[in-house]
């Protein structure tokens, strides 16, 4: 088999003839050009053989052209006669396969020659055949071979139209013969010809006069595939020139003026044949039909999207979108984006139509792998939404909302930053009101977009400029990259501010409010509120930090101006949240941020719409911060002619730190007014004060105090006087920077008490800070002028709901700490400031209810810390005046306490208790006491609050001066009958029923309660020290007093503490005095008469059974094991014991040697870890020892009290415990006790070993407070 084609390739019969130079050596046999050519010549050859040689031939010509070409160009008779040869069999062949080896052998020819006479030959050759052709039907080899040059040679149009133009005419008839192969071919060799564009505008007559009929015709009724691929070629080619487009679409709808369906119908078909393209379902087809309409298109779409539009078009357009062809879904989307820049596409609801398909087809696409693809798509959407009219609902249901917030999450989650860039700008576009109010407006949904779109930001490495790479290769991509990342950044910012916007837009809309679809009573979160809430949270949250960390990099003006201006819609997504965000924005130095960028950016007009972004953000925020500060009384004018001020300023103001510094220190020039300059040191003045006032001091203090300065001097000059607005700015500026700068000069103090006195009203320019109190504190000047006014203005500005509370640390717990730290701010002011305590005393008398009573807490605190005496001097003597003014505006019987008078009673308290040693009492101690006594006298005993302080102060009187004034004090107290009577009616408050799961009295009665039982002990004491007259008796039932005495755990220990201190004073003066009596009742309850026992006449006033109740009470009181208590049990014990052993002593041993006492010693004994040395357990020994023999205390116990006291280092022992041994030891001297000589010989040793208990000074104070109480220790150990 290999033999006989190397037979064909060279032929025995015609090769010896041959020059040998024709021979081609090559593999896998040899080749003879000549012998081929014969061959194929040859008629009596088979047209198999032919058709081997003609595939040998192509072979070598694409394979070995550089070998036969050249062979073949050395003779061009040759080479004419080959083609000629070709060309001939071409005419009479009719095999297609062997045509196609034909057509193709003689291109390979025609361009591997590379001349063009080669070309006219066949140009010519083919005229003479096409023109002596009977039948159309022979001349598709012509048109095929036509074609087919015209494709591989690029000069064959020009050539065609310039030298064989005469040809056209056998093309048009070719397009008129009913042979679709013919026609296809013809189509073909069009589209060649018009692909080249001189080619076309010559052959443009032609196409107007002969072919557009017939092509459109032969589109409209092709059949066949090809024919119909090879129309859309050439549509596509002519589609590419204006004028080819116009001539077309003049016969399918003229622009605008095709909206009527009528004029429509009687148009060429090309936007019909389209359609039935679109139809069909051929992939290849649809393609080429929408490539061609957006051909079309792209021409102008205003012109010619009409026709396809009223062709409805772009229904098909979407239903082929439900394809899975990549190219397809490409095509139809640059078709419908073209249609887009169309209104009538809009108006006539495609796209309400064609939703759905787009994101369905979206949906698909973003999980393929083609990129550019997913970006048109997302681009169609965007522009949809963009240009979609608010008129025309484009979202008819929630679901079809719900499907395109899925889409663009999950497009938004894009790896591929491009992706996610273009659903950016689509989230950006659907935030529209008229896309979200479907209703009901889905916010929920909303939210999801925006936090999807900050969060993909935040999920952007930061930009990474190395100057050093700059220029270099690596650093193109390096910096395309860092600029998608600001585009893709400014993109998410631009749909958050159209989300802020979304939000005010549709707080006047009802509809946008809430959903409708509520269930009653239910709380539903899908609401604008919650998403007013949402973006305020994320703003700080998200959007702030991503813009502000992407910044410390490069600063971008044109995403700082999106940002800026995002902020100021945010101070309308919530009006009522706008003070506390402006002030959060402030502290957070967003006033600096704003100024650098208008002195960066904006200076010399540059960036405007970033200067007017920064503008409208200070100017929002200033205006925000005032109204923060604003009290409700001051008026509209003032915001007003702020507002003017900073709206003609800010724009000007694009100055750095210095340039503004140095702005403040202008001055005018006299002969003109330059209110200009004025205007711009007025906006910065509450620039910085705005920025301060909420911690941003990023103007250094010194620099801008010597500005001030200079400033106040200036308008000194001047004679200007700035507004109330400005000069409080002034003034919270010069209180800041004081502390670190030195004091102002009398220039600038003058200036400023010039501008003060012309301010009627200086809550205006008052602003409430620690740092401006003291300001005005600090200079004479101020104080003595201003003083009242602002102490007074700072008072009514305190919040004191909770300064009275003693638990510092739960009122910082409690959120309080600013009002706090203002209270010590003050505290520390007032010391040593003698003038500032002054002027507070006088706010006492002269100032309003509320702000005497703040004076008086405050000086409460104040003498708590504060060591000096003069001040306490001072104030007594303020006091006295004080309370004489009461007196006098309550001259009747009934006092009419208000607010001030406990406060001011408890300062009066409180100046006394910092006497710690006793004091000879002077006249203006005794004025204050009569005016105490007497005020107390007036009150009722429902009147806690001023009878507590009162009380306490008079019990001080008595137990803290000497006794030459404390003679007098008791007098002044007994000659004043109403006062006593008030004791006992206050005494009788002690047993009144309550309910037993609630405590008997208020905290603030017992306190008093408390009060008035040491007062009356103490009175009783020195009545009978003194033998007062007295001129009112206390009566008492013994029954209810030694009830009073059950322990209740509800009960404080000091009301038990006073009651056991009166009645170990009245038992002291064996319960008789002219000041008390005790009533015995000899019935009980029921009527019935109380039986008596044998000692009852002996202890008379009690009787028997009283003192048993009141053994066992003490006792019982006794376990409670505190120390105040214990010590005020034991005192009373003794001298009760001492009061009935000299009534009837049988009795009183009897009631020592009861059994109970030996579990009450061990009892105590046990709390004590067995220990003997305590100054309670001692005295109680003591005490049964003194009134029986061993019964209670055994010989064992008290040699072990003596070898525990001798074992013991007996310096270290407290003066109490020494007081206790001793006595117990005395008892044992005395023989109370038997014990062996041994013990005796110890308890000697001991007596004399122990230290005397004034060695040293008591560490306690001798007056203490307890619970509001005032105790007297030394009344109590006494």
């Amino acid at each position: 088999m290999e033999a006989t084609m190397a037979e064909l390739l060279v032929c025995e019969r015609f090769h010896p003839r041959h020059d040998p130079r024709w021979l081609l050596e090559l593999p896998p046999s040899p080749l003879c050009l000549a012998c081929a050519i014969e061959t194929l010549q040859d008629g009596g050859a088979s047209l198999v053989r032919k058709k081997h040689v003609l595939s040998c031939l192509r072979d070598v010509l694409i394979r070995h052209a550089t070998l036969v070409m050249p062979l073949l160009a050395q003779d061009e008779r040759v080479c004419a006669h080959f083609i000629a040869t070709l060309f001939e069999i071409l005419q009479t062949v009719e095999d297609g396969s062997v045509l196609d080896l034909l057509i193709e052998v003689l291109v390979l020819l025609v361009v591997g020659l590379k001349l063009e006479r080669y070309l006219h030959y066949l140009l010519d050759e083919c005229q003479k055949e096409l023109c002596k052709v009977a039948a159309t039907r022979s001349s598709l080899p012509m048109f095929i071979l036509l074609g087919k040059l015209a494709d591989s040679i690029p000069i064959f149009a020009d050539v065609w139209v310039v030298e064989h133009s005469n040809m056209m005419e056998h093309l048009a008839a070719g397009l008129m013969y009913p042979n679709e192969s013919i026609k296809a071919a013809v189509c073909y060799l069009y589209g060649k010809l018009y692909s080249v564009p001189s080619a076309a505008e010559r052959l443009f007559v032609h196409f107007t006069e002969r072919l557009c009929g017939l092509f459109l015709t032969t589109l409209k009724n092709s059949q066949t595939k090809e024919l119909q691929v090879n129309c859309m070629g050439l549509l596509k080619q002519l589609l590419k020139y204006d004028k080819f487009v116009s001539f077309i679409m003049s016969n399918s709808g003229k622009g605008a003026d095709s909206a009527s369906p009528e004029l429509f119908e009687r148009e060429s078909p090309l936007p019909l044949m389209i359609k039935k393209l679109l139809l069909s379902r051929d992939e290849v087809l649809q393609v080429a039909s929408a490539q061609c309409m957006a051909a079309v298109l792209v021409h102008s779409p205003a012109t010619y999207a009409p026709a396809f539009i009223n062709a409805d078009i772009p229904e098909f357009l979407f239903e082929c979108l439900f394809c899975m062809s990549e190219i397809l879904t490409w095509s139809i989307y640059c078709c419908l984006l073209l249609l887009t820049e169309e209104q009538l596409f809009f108006s006539k609801c495609h796209t309400v139509y064609g939703i759905e398909p787009i994101l369905r087809s979206l949906k698909e696409i973003l999980h393929l792998n083609n990129v550019e693809l997913q970006k048109q798509g997302l681009l169609l959407f965007t522009e949809i939404l963009k240009w979609q009219p608010a008129e025309i609902k484009l979202f008819t249901n929630t679901s079809v909302f719900k499907n395109a917030v899925s889409v663009l999450l999950e497009a938004l989650n894009c790896p591929i930053l491009e992706v996610a860039a273009e659903a950016v700008k689509a989230v950006a576009a659907i935030l529209r009101k008229d896309h979200v109010t479907i209703p009901p407006v889905l916010y929920r949904e909303l939210q999801k977009l925006v936090e999807g779109v900050l969060k993909r930001c935040s999920d952007l490495p930061l930009p990474i400029l190395n100057r050093r790479l700059m220029g270099q290769p690596g650093s193109r991509h390096q910096n395309k990259t860092v600029s998608q990342q600001g585009q893709f950044l400014q993109s998410a910012l631009e749909s958050f501010r159209n989300a802020c916007r979304l939000a005010v837009e549709s707080q006047n809309d009802p509809v946008a409010q809430e959903n409708s679809f509520t269930a009653p009573n239910s709380e539903n979160e899908d609401t604008l509120k919650s998403f007013s809430e949402f973006l305020l949270r994320i703003s700080d949250s998200l959007c702030i930090p991503i813009v502000m960390k992407y910044s410390e990099k490069a600063v971008h003006p044109a995403l700082m101006e999106v940002l800026i201006s995002t902020l100021n819609i945010l101070f309308s997504v919530m009006p009522d949240s706008s003070k506390r965000f402006s002030m959060k924005l402030a502290s957070s130095s967003f006033i600096q941020l704003n100024l650098e960028l208008k002195a960066k950016f904006c200076t010399a007009q540059s960036n405007p719409g970033l200067n007017h972004a920064c503008s409208s953000f200070l100017h929002s925020i200033c205006l925000n911060l005032h109204s923060s500060s604003k009290k409700p009384e001051d008026s509209s004018q003032e915001v007003h002619d702020l507002s003017e001020l900073l709206q003609k300023s800010l724009p000007q103001l694009n100055f750095g730190i210095q340039e503004s510094l140095s702005l403040l220190s202008e001055t005018p020039e006299s002969f003109c007014l330059d209110e200009t300059l004025r205007s711009h040191q007025y906006s910065l003045l509450l620039l910085f004060y705005f920025a301060f006032s909420q911690g941003d001091k990023f103007v250094p203090e010194t620099e801008l105090f010597s500005a001030m300065r200079s400033f106040l001097l200036s308008i000194q000059d001047q004679g200007d006087c700035p507004p109330p607005y400005v000069f409080k700015a002034v003034l919270y500026l010069l209180a800041i920077c004081q502390d670190k700068t030195e004091a102002l000069d009398l220039a600038s103090l003058s200036a400023i008490r010039r501008i003060l006195d012309s301010i009627s009203d200086l809550s205006l320019v008052y602003v409430h800070h620690p740092l401006l109190l003291n300001f005005f504190l600090r200079y004479p000047e101020f104080m003595g002028r201003f003083g009242h006014r602002i102490l007074h203005l700072w008072l009514s500005c305190e919040d004191y709901s909770h300064t009275e509370s003693e638990d510092t640390d739960k009122r910082l717990s409690a959120g309080f700490s600013d009002s706090l730290n203002n209270f010590n701010s003050l505290l520390c002011m007032l010391k040593g400031n003698l003038s500032a305590l002054l002027v507070l005393l006088d706010l006492v008398c002269v100032g309003t209810s509320e702000v005497a009573h703040k004076v008086l807490i405050t000086l409460k605190a104040f003498l708590k810390i504060d060591e000096n005496v003069h001040v306490c001097d001072l104030l007594r003597s303020q006091f006295l005046q004080i309370l004489q003014n009461l007196l006098v505006e309550n001259n009747s019987s009934v006092l009419q306490v208000n607010q001030a008078q406990p406060l001011l009673l408890n300062l009066l308290f409180l100046v006394q208790l910092r006497h710690a040693t006793e004091r000879e009492l002077d006249s203006t101690d005794f004025r204050l006491l009569h005016l105490v006594s007497n005020l107390s006298g007036k009150c009722s005993p429902t009147d806690h609050e001023i009878l507590h302080p009162s009380l306490n102060y008079l019990y001080w009187s008595l137990q803290q001066t000497t006794p030459a004034s404390q003679k007098t004090v008791v007098a002044m107290l007994f000659s004043n009958t109403p006062l006593l009577e008030l004791l006992e009616k206050i005494i009788h408050l002690t047993w009144l029923p309550t309910c037993s799961s609630e405590p008997a009295l208020p905290s603030s009665s017992e306190a008093l309660l408390c009060s008035a039982w040491l007062l009356i002990s103490s009175l009783l004491t020195q009545q009978h020290i003194y033998n007062t007259e007295v001129d009112h008796v206390i009566c008492l039932d013994v029954d209810q007093v030694f009830s009073a005495l059950a322990f209740k755990r509800k009960k404080p220990t000091l009301f038990f503490v006073s009651i056991l201190q009166f009645l170990r004073a009245f038992f002291r003066q064996n319960l008789c005095s002219s000041f008390v009596k005790f009533a015995v009742r000899s019935t009980d309850e029921h009527g019935n008469e109380l039986p008596q026992s044998e000692g009852d006449a002996s202890l008379c006033p009690v009787a028997m059974r009283h003192v048993v109740s009141l053994v066992i009470r003490l006792q019982n009181l006794l376990l409670q094991k505190d120390l105040l208590l214990s010590q005020t049990v034991i005192g009373c014990l003794e001298v009760l014991l001492e009061y009935m052993y000299s009534r009837n002593p049988i009795t009183a041993s009897h009631i020592v040697s009861q059994p109970w006492n030996k579990f009450l010693l061990i009892s105590l004994l046990d709390s004590v870890d067995n220990s003997f040395l305590h100054p309670e357990i001692l005295r109680l020994v003591a005490l049964f020892i003194r009134y029986q023999n061993t019964r209670i205390i055994s010989p064992i116990e008290i040699g072990r009290i003596l070898e525990e006291a001798a074992s013991t280092k007996l310096p270290e022992l407290s003066d109490v415990t020494i007081s206790a041994l001793r006595s117990f030891l005395v008892q044992l001297q005395r023989g109370k006790c038997q014990v062996d000589s041994t013990q005796a010989a110890s308890v000697q040793t001991l007596l004399e070993s122990l230290p005397s208990t004034s060695r040293s000074q008591p560490t306690f104070p001798g007056m203490i407070c307890l619970g509001g109480v005032a105790v007297s220790l030394s009344h109590i150990r006494d």
